[in-house]
């Protein structure tokens, strides 16, 4: 028979942080702390308790963002003395606060974040420097290896030129966005795998909703052997931890969480648990669940028998390392490790000394709540440790809340829970007016009826007037009766209106709308935001910016998501290191990891050699993405960029580097249009210097071509003189041939005339007697007769008009 009073919750308080290491190890040293826990987190204060109150606070939280909140508090208000016989309304819940909660939601989705790594090791550094000197070296020999390359052919580039910073600016530029080493790229891999394999977007969609919910999201990072490292999505309501103020839980000493499980769980844990022990937990936790019979109402496995309560706790204290350092005899020094009770004597003839050094750790328990029974308590493995400060550890849990002050945590739907909590009153009161609202009605005056004569026999009755009134909308009356008096109901059907409730509907929607703008109020989230319908006279650059003030409004929630996804980036780029290169599936884990890009696999086996700065790139929301939008709107209108450089800038998902890249853009676009400027001035100039060279050589060519016109005329000129000289020298010379031939003929005659006349001199001389007989006869005659003298020899010596003597030599 178990005593009811061993399952009560007894005071415990933590043990010496300062006990030795062995102690510490110890199960007894273990059990002492999650008692301790469990007495701060599970004792009772009359029917409170700080775990069971945090949890139900928490899961009333999550009823009101789901709209499934508990109505009793609502049929209490409207009840009469307890009796709810004659409310017969609908009950069911308006879905205010879910409406809201998933736009903020669903907005944090839209914010797309990148993990980024940075190499800040040595190897990488020097890496990073020799390749921006590289850089600077071919901006520094541009110009001449431009010219060799114009000249020999031979390219000595290292980077392509077109691509070559021009700056100190642009180098920095470039250094940002174009220099990835493949180790940063691998490193960036490994994350998004781990983050993959561990479906991290679903679980941001959880940590978000407990962000809006419960202001506070609790995340879980480890490593199994055989899943590898596991990102895992802690419950806050069944979180615990030490008190803290810090938003980030980072000062925390323990954390915990309780889960309940099967007890067949337990023989995995510690498979030394005996059947007695397993018993007794059994038998234990029946009475634990009568004990905190709270929570049967939200779970029946509370009350199961096989199911037990367990706190699993992280604890850190600090662990010492001890060396006994020797000096030698040769001078020299030898350490050799120690345990910590290692203590040598205070005294100078001694050749040794104690060294120690102190670093944190995390144990690791599992205790059944309620019971004595640690099952398990050891040193955590795989401690995740900065490189900066190896002596801190990381504990498994990253927890964001930063709405908490003084241990109490503010969440949106606690502040909208009461404005839901009225709208829900104001619902049920408009179903109750509504339902007691009469319809309006129709007044019939008889009297009026039966002095009115239809003038065809037939009487004029109520029936026959409603039909004639709703059918037609007239009414027959009379204004005196038969007897000539004044008619008194000379209007014999009237409508009544009944406005009772007009009033009282007014009223309650004037509430509703009052109660949802206190909710728009306390949460930042507008009508520009929740789906309202816009104001028809706003602009829509005052619409955009009420959206972008309610997105800073909730900022804090991007903001806790933003800092766990980072701290869980970091954790996992050190368990990463751990993994290769101390696990036995570090070759498998590489090859998970490279499936996709192989060429990566050898980086990816060496990540360990390398320390990396992990930081998130957030693409801009809307509001940023608007301003840099009207950044470039205006650059464009002004001429200062291209659409080419508007498409780069609006792809890039770095604000800050966006912008740089803009004023960069501006700054090259300015120069390149001085630049075009200047070659167009030179252009011009060229072309006028040009046109007065083509002018001045087209007056040559003219004043050439007159001259040479000229020079062909006298030539031809000359040459017709030449030629007439020519054809005139020809002429003289046949004349000269022909005179020639002809004196030659002449002198052959007179040679023959001189011989002859010698031949025949003597024959002559009779002739001649003979002639100047017949002469002075002839004379005789010409005297007598008076006849002209005749003359016997020629006196001229040229031929054809030609005078020989023109052919002498000059």
């Amino acid at each position: 028979m178990i005593n009811k009073k061993e399952t009560l919750v007894r005071k415990r308080s933590f043990p010496n942080q300062l006990a030795p290491d062995y102690e510490k190890e110890s199960f007894e040293y273990g059990l002492k702390v999650g008692q301790a826990i469990q007495y701060e987190w599970f004792r009772k204060k009359g029917n409170s308790c700080k775990f069971y109150d945090q949890w139900i606070d928490f899961h009333r939280m999550r009823l009101y963002a789901r709209g499934e909140q508990s109505v009793e508090a609502y049929k209490k208000q409207l009840e009469v003395d307890g009796d709810k016989s004659y409310l017969n309304l609908d009950w069911s819940i308006v879905p205010i606060i879910p409406k809201f909660r998933d736009i903020v939601v669903n907005g944090m989705m839209d914010r797309v974040a990148t993990v980024k790594a940075y190499a800040q090791d040595g190897v990488s550094a020097e890496k990073r420097s020799a390749y921006q000197e590289m850089i600077e070296a071919d901006m520094l020999a541009k110009d001449v290896l431009m010219k060799t390359k114009e000249l020999f052919g031979v390219d000595a580039f290292n980077v392509d030129p077109e691509t070559l910073p021009k700056n100190e600016q642009e180098l920095n530029l470039h250094m940002q966005l174009n220099y990835k080493p493949a180790i940063e790229i691998a490193e960036e891999e490994a994350i998004d795998t781990v983050f993959d394999m561990n479906k991290y977007p679903q679980l941001k969609r959880r940590l978000a909703g407990d962000q809006v919910d419960l202001g506070l999201c609790v995340a879980k990072h480890r490593f199994s052997y055989g899943e590898g490292i596991k990102l895992e999505y802690v419950d806050p309501a069944e979180w615990v931890h030490s008190y803290t103020e810090d938003p980030n839980y980072e000062d925390c000493y323990y954390y915990g969480e309780v889960k309940q499980i099967h007890i067949t769980e337990l023989k995995k844990i510690n498979p030394n648990l005996t059947e007695e022990e397993l018993e007794h937990i059994k038998n234990t936790t029946s009475m634990w669940s009568t004990e905190y019979s709270v929570m049967r109402s939200y779970n029946d496995s509370f009350a199961d028998s096989e199911v037990v309560n367990v706190l699993f706790f992280n604890y850190k204290t600090d662990r010492t390392f001890v060396w006994k350092e020797k000096i030698l005899d040769n001078g020299g020094m030898r350490v050799i490790p120690r345990d910590d009770s290692f203590n040598p004597p205070q005294d100078e003839t001694v050749m040794f000394r104690r060294v120690e050094k102190k670093i944190d750790v995390w144990y690791d328990g599992v205790l059944v709540l309620g019971t004595d029974q640690l099952i398990k308590w050891e040193l955590c493995t795989n401690m995740v440790r900065p490189e900066s400060a190896f002596q801190k550890a990381y504990s498994n849990y990253v927890a964001a809340a930063p709405k908490m002050y003084k241990g109490t945590i503010e969440s949106l739907v606690r502040r909208m829970r009461k404005y839901a909590d009225q709208i829900q009153i104001i619902h049920l009161k408009l179903q109750q007016v509504v339902s007691k609202v009469v319809p309006d009605g129709i007044y019939i005056d008889a009297d009026g009826l039966t002095e009115i004569d239809l003038g065809d026999g037939g009487s004029y009755s109520p029936q026959k007037a409603l039909q004639m009134y709703f059918q037609t909308g007239s009414v027959i009356g009379r204004s005196y009766t038969q007897d000539g008096d004044y008619n008194q109901a000379k209007i014999p059907i009237q409508e009544i209106n009944h406005n009772s409730g007009h009033n009282k509907i007014q009223s309650l929607i004037n509430y509703y709308n009052y109660n949802m703008q206190m909710i728009r109020d306390v949460t930042g989230i507008n009508e520009a935001r929740d789906g309202s319908m816009p104001d028809p006279d706003a602009l829509v650059g005052v619409q955009k910016l009420a959206a972008a003030n309610s997105n800073t409004a909730t900022r804090h929630v991007l903001d806790a998501i933003l800092d766990v996804t980072q701290k869980l980036a970091e954790c996992t780029s050190l368990r990463i290191a751990d993994v290769l290169e101390y696990s036995d599936m570090s070759e498998e884990f590489a090859m998970q990891i490279g499936k996709y890009k192989v060429s990566l696999l050898d980086e990816i086996k060496n990540l360990y050699l390398h320390s990396f700065g992990i930081f998130l790139e957030v693409a801009p929301d809307e509001e940023e993405r608007q301003r840099l939008a009207n950044d470039i709107s205006i650059a464009l209108q002004r001429d200062q960029i291209s659409i080419d450089d508007k498409i780069d800038i609006m792809n890039m998902r770095n604000l800050k580097l966006a912008s740089e890249m803009l004023k960069l853009r501006k700054q090259e676009k300015t120069e390149n249009d001085q630049k075009r400027e200047q070659q167009k001035m030179q252009m011009q100039a060229q072309i006028n210097a040009q046109s007065a060279q083509q002018a001045a050589e087209a007056r040559m060519q003219a004043a050439q071509a007159e001259a040479q016109a000229k020079i062909q005329i006298e030539t031809a000129k000359s040459q017709l003189e030449v030629q007439k000289l020519k054809e005139e020298a020809n002429l003289k010379l046949m004349l000269m041939e022909r005179e020639f031939q002809y004196q030659m003929g002449v002198k052959g005659e007179e040679s023959r005339n001189l011989k002859d006349r010698e031949v025949y001199k003597e024959d002559r001389k009779d002739e001649r007697t003979k002639l100047q007989a017949s002469q002075q006869s002839k004379m005789v005659q010409q005297r007598q007769q008076g006849t002209p003298p005749v003359d016997f020899e020629s006196n001229e010596d040229s031929l054809d008009g030609f005078d020989l003597a023109e052919f002498n030599p000059r």
